[in-house]
């Protein structure tokens, strides 16, 4: 039990301010009240701390205590956090549901791992080696498909003075000893670690492979790289979830780290009961046994959206640390600005733009710039990535809204979503012409080895279609489609198949709703021909008509739904497009 170290002054919300904490430091944790709600330090004015509380603080008054921990606000870091359920201040929920119903009172609290599990361990290193932070001792099973590797803390290099036997621990045994600078120092299988401190890493370095995804919008026109960043805003109703649940299931990622940071109830308690029924699409096992939930719902207390964002992003560079490569999904960081409004406003500091604090941008980059595709600690100088997937949900999908302008000022990709497109049942909504990726030029090379020589001309060409129907769009609203030369109607037939064809996905149907990059290479490759093909027809004095009517254009439609152990079938389309217009030009020949 911590002793009493200062006096409760003020409570307003979620800030109190306490009087006479000794060593008060930035970012320390407290407890408050006689209730012992969870707290951390954001200011310190002379001899008053102004405290956030991530629980709520009705009830709790004036002249109550405040216990000093003397720590920062931490994560515990170990096996048994894949599978996991946690609140923004890594609460196990499910344990706690089990020990006290489905209601979480205030002041309740459970270690994050669990200290009765044990976990087989076959330590690596001998005693007389001389270790550094990151180095691997061992490995354990954490589930099926994630072996978890213990790893030395980055802040320890030394000596081997002992090794555990093989055998079965609990993350609070000690299972090596390292002789520092410093004293002989006690490794556990776990570690805790600073939210608000990047974990170290050896060098940094460019990213230039793909984040597989399997959504064709996204792989083929707007690429995010592993170690990447990417932002989702938009509107109520437009699909920042539905994407966000794609990429869980699909991305090329070993671990899949989800915060649900002050989304509704109703939105968490789908994820809550969808994750744990998911299978994951490359093994057949739950996808939970490679994913972490964080929860952290819109009617819990507002400063604990903060908390989670930061517990997450450092539960994510944990598994990076260990060679693998994290996704991390943040739903959404709009609750977490407004979080940081409400708290700014009760410090009275000066506001920003549209009442946000003046350090939004900083705060939001401090976040995204945890990503990254590095060479990690250790002797071992393995690389690992951490992309980051942040939604963004400005009111009334204004683009303009200050917590938008920040992201975007430090992501390097932007799916814009589109309502009209989700109402008309398009998904991903991701509309094509105010989207952006910086990573494409930096993927290039990328794309030639594994789709195609001729890749990044297609996708300029394709995207050029797409600007052109918009612009021929408009002409059509005024004086009909009649008024188009028929070059312009095959630039708009061209563009509806890019549209419907190939960046319209349906999730429930298992053919569409992963597609590889050899697949979107060969459908792509189908709609240029065509393009190719009509142009080529209609200069030689085949009718538009006839090229329109043409019974190939159904197949390529259903080309989409071709298996991926079946893309022979292509051969078959392509062959039969260039059949139908030879027997077109023919009939052109012959009068």
């Amino acid at each position: 039990m911590n002793e009493q170290s200062g006096v409760i002054v003020k409570v307003s919300g979620p800030l109190v301010v306490a009087h006479g904490i000794p060593d008060a430091r930035m970012y320390e944790m407290v407890y408050v009240g006689n209730k012992r709600l969870f707290g951390e330090i954001i200011e310190i004015k002379r001899d008053n701390a102004s405290i956030q509380v991530y629980e709520d603080t009705s009830g709790i008054g004036p002249g109550e205590p405040v216990f000093s921990t003397g720590m920062p606000l931490s994560v515990e870091l170990g096996p048994g956090l894949i599978g996991s359920i946690y609140d923004g201040i890594q609460r196990p929920l499910d344990v706690l549901r089990g020990k006290y119903g489905n209601f979480v009172t205030r002041g309740l609290f459970e270690t994050a791992l669990r200290r009765d599990k044990k976990w087989m361990i076959t330590p690596l290193l001998k005693v007389g080696e001389e270790v550094q932070g990151g180095d691997i001792i061992g490995e354990v099973e954490e589930t099926p498909l994630i072996k978890h590797k213990i790893l030395i803390p980055p802040d320890i290099k030394g000596t081997v003075s002992f090794v555990a036997k093989s055998g079965e621990y609990t993350v609070d045994e000690v299972v090596l000893k390292v002789k520092t600078s410093y004293g002989e120092q006690g490794i556990r299988l776990y570690q805790k670690w600073p939210v608000r401190i990047p974990r170290p890493v050896n060098e940094r370095i460019a990213p230039d492979k793909l984040l597989i995804t399997g959504q064709r919008v996204i792989d083929a026109f707007f690429p995010i790289a592993k170690g990447g960043t990417a932002c989702i805003p938009g509107p109520f109703g437009s699909g920042k979830t539905v994407v966000q649940h794609q990429l869980s299931k699909w991305a090329d990622a070993d671990i899949i780290v989800f915060i649900g940071c002050g989304e509704r109830g109703n939105e968490m308690t789908d994820v809550l009961m969808e994750f744990p029924e998911l299978k994951d699409p490359r093994t057949g096992r739950p996808l939970m046994e490679r994913t972490i939930l964080i929860a952290n719902t819109s009617n819990m207390p507002v400063a604990a959206r903060e908390a989670s964002v930061f517990t997450g992003i450092t539960i994510a560079e944990y598994y990076r640390d260990m060679g693998y490569s994290v996704a991390l999904m943040a739903d959404s960081t709009s609750r977490w600005a407004e979080a940081m409004r409400e708290m700014s406003g009760r410090l009275e500091e000066m506001p920003g733009e549209e009442g946000y604090p003046a350090y939004l941008a900083s705060r939001v980059a401090s976040f995204y710039e945890r990503a990254g595709r590095v060479i990690i600690l250790g002797r071992e100088n393995k690389e690992a990535t951490l992309s980051v997937i942040g939604a963004v949900s400005p009111p009334g999908g204004d683009l303009s809204d200050p917590v938008v302008q920040a992201t975007l000022r430090t992501v390097r990709v932007f799916w814009s979503l589109d309502a009209s497109l989700a109402y008309a049942r398009h998904f991903p909504a991701i509309q094509w012409l105010r989207s952006y990726s910086l990573y494409a030029d930096f993927l290039s090379d990328f794309y030639k080895e594994n789709m195609g020589e001729d890749w990044v001309d297609i996708r300029t060409k394709a995207m050029g279609i797409l600007r052109k129907e918009s612009e021929l769009q408009e002409m059509v609203r005024l004086v009909g489609i009649d008024a188009l030369s028929s070059s312009d109607r095959i630039v708009m037939e061209t563009a509806r198949s890019i549209r419907e064809d190939f960046l319209q996905q349906n999730a429930f149907l298992p053919e569409d709703t992963y597609s590889s990059l050899k697949k979107q290479y060969r459908m792509m490759k189908l709609i240029d021909l065509f393009d190719i093909l009509a142009h080529d027809g209609l200069k030689n004095g085949v009718e538009l008509e006839e090229i329109l009517s043409l019974p190939v254009r159904v197949e390529i439609s259903r080309a989409k739904v071709i298996p991926e152990d079946n893309l022979e079938e292509f051969n078959k389309i392509e062959v039969n497009i260039r059949n139908s217009f030879k027997r077109l030009l023919k009939e052109v020949k012959n009068g």
